[in-house]
């Protein structure tokens, strides 16, 4: 809605009226954004999470420029990175969360409340009836290692360049991806000849 818009629209309403459109109003977007449009990078702003950290979307192609550009500038060390299901012909994410661990020697850190620990947290949004598959961040981070292959293993997220893509909580040879939401789960797992 364009400021003009939103003039006209809050002219002559109570102040109730005015606080529901105030849902329309843009998100703003954090340090981390800001650095991102300086550079040139692609990228959108997302409601930050119930703590603060601020969360950016972005598309697949670019996340390895990114990931890596995020490194340069300071966020070193990837905390966490996992997926989730929307539901059900929706999307399934892929996420990371990034934490600048540079921050912690500035720091004491001793009492959480007065540290200004750099974090952000990415999101990949991909269709689930699309390409299902994003560049491994495990040149970056190795620590990406075990948990990209959770990700594969829980979801079927697919991670291009990783060294081992393999199941690492399921058998090789289970079908389908057990915590997508439209997953049906079988009657029974039959063990082909163990021995």
């Amino acid at each position: 809605m364009s400021e003009e818009q939103t003039s006209k629209t809050n002219k002559g309403l109570s102040q109730e009226e005015t606080k529901e459109d105030s849902s329309d109003i843009r998100i703003k977007p954090g340090i981390t954004s800001e650095w991102l449009t300086k550079q040139g990078f692609d990228h959108t702003v997302l409601e930050h999470d119930h703590i603060g950290t601020e969360i950016i979307g972005i598309e697949n192609i670019h996340l390895l420029e990114i990931a890596s550009a995020l490194k340069e500038f300071g966020f070193n060390y990837l905390q966490c990175q996992g997926g989730y299901d929307e539901g059900p012909g929706q999307n399934l994410v892929c996420f990371y969360h990034l934490i600048a661990m540079g921050d912690l020697l500035d720091n004491s850190y001793l009492d959480k409340k007065d540290s200004n620990l750099r974090e952000v947290r990415l999101k990949v949004f991909l269709a689930r009836d699309g390409d299902i598959c994003v560049p491994s961040l495990y040149k970056l981070f190795r620590g990406a290692d075990w948990q990209e292959r959770e990700t594969y293993d829980m979801f079927g997220i697919k991670f291009d360049g990783h060294p081992h893509p393999k199941r690492l909580l399921m058998p090789e040879d289970w079908k389908g991806w057990p915590l997508r939401k439209d997953y049906v789960q079988p009657d029974f797992y039959e063990m082909q000849d163990a021995y």
